[in-house]
């Protein structure tokens, strides 16, 4: 978003940020003009004394918690909070219009997330339950969002890009969606997990109705918008995403590789058509808690290939033809012409990758409870600021 307001109009966050909830790391100081949101998903309810509720801030200060200042009734799925979302965005789209100002809006509902809310409008409307409701209501505010951009006459000057952070989570079950051909689902690296939803929308630029084979990241959205607004991407530091305005106004194919990671381990890379898995995992049980089980493949069984524990294959990668085989379930025989030619492809695109690869620390390799959202800022102005405990760090557990 810096590289957007340095030179080009406004900028607004509206929903979740999850990319850090403690003051340097969320959005203000990462770029955004405007923030409507929280730091975190709206996980909860908590009892304020072992864990504070999550705070919603406007700006950089909290205005409230969920559950508390910003209802969501968990035992029934009710919530008025995507309206909320739905009103900051559209008054900003709006106000920026009348300004005549550029304007670059990431806005990003959570009620899909567990637990699922709905509005009343929408609240028990779906035959598929809590999460129907939730999409249904999602849908919804999309359209209003469109529908605004067309009566106020800038729908062809506006490029719209919906999509996704993850899969579907499987192991919701019936509470969660569905990844229909794809293996597993979130918190794999399986397509399940990993692809999503891509639908590009800018009326009189983006021809309608058109499907692409381009492999493409979230992260290529930084690059595009950037391309979009006449700006150059930063040259000191390498930018993994891709400029995608090619492929979406032209329809032009690019070469890519995509990486797939699970915290700092590469787990599998896809190359053209072809999906090599280094490891394999698709489900946890607990080690501390024994009775900790989460399967994300529920319902599926791929012999070899949905595996209890995390297996490296980095000797002799498990590969898929992804075109022929989007659902990963006929490895190629690692004897077969096919698989070599693929790998003879793969392997040195992977030993660069990693040869210049430089390795962040992962941001959750300790754990403090002190640093948890007991007293952000704007706290005292609400009258709601939380003791905050001894800061007592240690290396964090994950079970999975």
């Amino acid at each position: 978003s810096s590289g957007i307001n340095a030179e080009y109009g406004k900028s607004k966050i509206i929903g979740k940020w999850h990319l850090g909830h403690r003051d340097q790391y969320l959005p203000l100081r990462h770029g955004f003009d405007e923030f409507f949101g929280s730091g975190n998903c709206h996980f909860g309810p908590y009892n304020d004394v072992n864990q504070p509720n999550i705070p919603v801030y406007k700006n950089d200060k909290m205005v409230g918690r969920y559950y508390t200042n910003f209802t969501i009734v968990k035992g029934t799925g009710e919530s008025n909070i995507s309206q909320i979302f739905l009103e900051e965005g559209l008054s900003f789209i709006e106000s920026q219009v009348k300004a005549e100002t550029p304007f670059f809006l990431y806005w990003t509902p959570d009620a899909t997330h567990g637990p699922t809310y709905a509005s009343p409008m929408f609240h028990n409307k779906s035959i598929r339950g809590r999460y129907g409701d939730a999409v249904m209501e999602m849908d919804y505010c999309v359209g209003r969002i469109l529908d605004t951009l067309r009566q106020l006459q800038v729908d062809q000057d506006t490029f719209v890009f919906f999509t996704s952070d993850n899969g579907a989570a499987t192991y919701s079950k019936i509470q969660g969606g569905d990844n229909g051909p794809f293996l597993c689902g979130k918190e794999t690296t399986y397509e399940g997990g990993m692809r999503e939803p891509g639908i590009a929308w800018w009326p009189g630029t983006i021809k309608p109705g058109q499907t692409t084979h381009q492999l493409g990241t979230i992260m290529d959205l930084f690059t595009t918008s950037l391309s979009l607004a006449g700006i150059k991407p930063p040259s000191d530091r390498i930018i993994d995403g891709i400029d995608l305005t090619p492929t979406l106004i032209a329809g032009n194919i690019q070469d890519r590789p995509v990486w797939y990671y699970r915290g700092d381990e590469m787990m599998a890379v896809r190359v053209g058509a072809y999906k090599a898995h280094y490891w394999l995992w698709t489900e946890f049980k607990g080690k501390k808690q024994p009775e900790t089980y989460f399967s994300f493949c529920q319902g599926q069984l791929v012999p070899n290939v949905t595996v209890h524990d995390q297996v490296n294959h980095t000797a002799d990668p498990v590969v898929f033809n992804i075109n022929r085989d989007p659902g990963e379930k006929y490895p190629l025989g690692q004897h077969s012409a096919e698989y070599k030619a693929a790998m003879k492809v793969i392997s040195p695109i992977v030993a660069e990758h990693k040869a210049t690869l430089i390795k962040g620390e992962p941001s959750l390799n300790y754990c403090d409870n002190a640093v948890m959202n007991w007293a952000p800022a704007g706290c005292g102005d609400l009258n709601y600021c939380l003791p905050i405990p001894p800061s007592k760090p240690k290396l964090c557990y994950w079970d999975h």
